[in-house]
């Protein structure tokens, strides 16, 4: 699970800088790197897992705005001895024999692009939180020769908690470096006519599949507290931009919602959850919930929309249900990505 997309291959074989003189140490250097980053995932369906990655990840004081010497107190007393056993019991509805399902896609997304860039470029992937991290990816990158590397957050819309925590860890990680790579981060696609143009091609296709034709298309996206809003973050406004765009591609009606709420602060608005609840009583009975803050499908896509959200909206009167799938390594959703990414390559190769 853990080995490089590209292995690493022998300095002598890079492009050479100069003679080098007798007894100089080994140089590779060259290659330029892609390093798919998303936002990980326990290595097991498991308490002891769950923990350790909920630990690591709501430490982040970019995930939780509150003061740490408040925080950490809570998070270890209370969240951490009461939260991982509900939490595993859902991983483990949607565990895959290749292990988490962001994982296994990530993966999958690295290995597909690998060689669509040119020999010369090496693509690898690593998680912000849990297993596989940015700064051992970084440094296997460099191994590799990778003196100049592209950084691709595979978050559509910015948030201070998912693009601006990947770049904090990768700056944090080439801090102490003698040597850095040139780093160049993709920045957020929520608006890229590549991205909104592969989000309708795969509702139109998933669409077709359906037995019925859905009276609203609900937007799910991932929930954030409505104090980030506040203080600037972008993150709600690139998701109705997301929105409104998908709508005009697709000539449908879309609604767009938020959903994971933790804690009692208010969030974003509309709730996902309480949307589904009073749709069949509007008159909407036959919904499609797609979910385009979300690069691949994960614990939030396939458990709390497909699953929960579905109880929800058949339990409060609704007819027909149907999730359709996040892009994930589809061909459809790899030629997107070959195109931001070529885009943010233009100058080094």
């Amino acid at each position: 699970m853990n080995a490089p997309v590209i292995a690493p291959i022998a300095a002598e074989a890079l492009p050479a800088t100069g003679p080098m003189p007798a007894g100089h140490p080994p140089v590779r250097v060259g290659r330029v790197g892609v390093l798919l980053v998303n936002l990980g995932s326990p290595d097991a369906p498991d308490v002891p897992s769950v923990k350790r990655f909920l630990g690591e990840f709501l430490s982040d004081p970019r995930v939780i705005e509150i003061p740490q010497f408040l925080w950490q107190p809570i998070l270890k007393l209370l969240i951490l001895n009461i939260r991982p056993r509900t939490t595993a019991q859902n991983y483990a509805k949607v565990w895959t024999p290749q292990g988490s399902p962001i994982t296994a896609i990530t993966r999958a997304q690295a290995e597909a692009l690998a060689g669509r860039f040119g020999p010369n470029v090496v693509v690898d992937w690593a998680m912000r939180y849990g297993t596989r991290s940015i700064p051992e990816q970084l440094k296997a990158l460099m191994d590799q020769g990778c003196d100049r590397i592209v950084l691709a957050p595979l978050y559509p819309q910015y948030s201070a908690a998912t693009n601006a925590t990947v770049v904090d860890a990768a700056n944090a990680a080439i801090a102490g470096w003698r040597w850095q790579p040139a780093l160049r981060t993709m920045p957020p696609y929520y608006d890229n006519p590549d991205h909104i143009a592969a989000l309708a091609r795969s509702v139109r296709d998933e669409i077709a599949k359906l037995e019925f034709m859905p009276d609203l298309i609900v937007t799910s996206f991932h929930g954030m507290p409505q104090r980030t809003l506040d203080k600037g973050d972008p993150y709600h406004c690139q998701c109705l931009k997301t929105g409104r765009l998908l709508q005009e591609a697709l000539n449908l009606p879309v609604k767009v919602t938020f959903q994971s709420r933790f804690g009692r602060a208010e969030w974003l608005r509309p709730y996902t959850d309480g949307t589904l609840e009073t749709l069949a009583g509007e008159g909407i009975k036959k919904i499609a919930v797609v979910c385009p803050g979300f690069s691949a499908d994960c614990l939030e896509t396939l458990e709390e929309v497909a699953m929960e959200g579905r109880e929800t909206f058949m339990e409060h009167g609704g007819t027909h249900f149907a999730y359709l799938p996040c892009l994930n390594d589809t061909p459809n959703g790899i030629e997107m990505l070959h195109a931001l990414i070529t885009r943010e390559l233009a100058g080094w190769v």
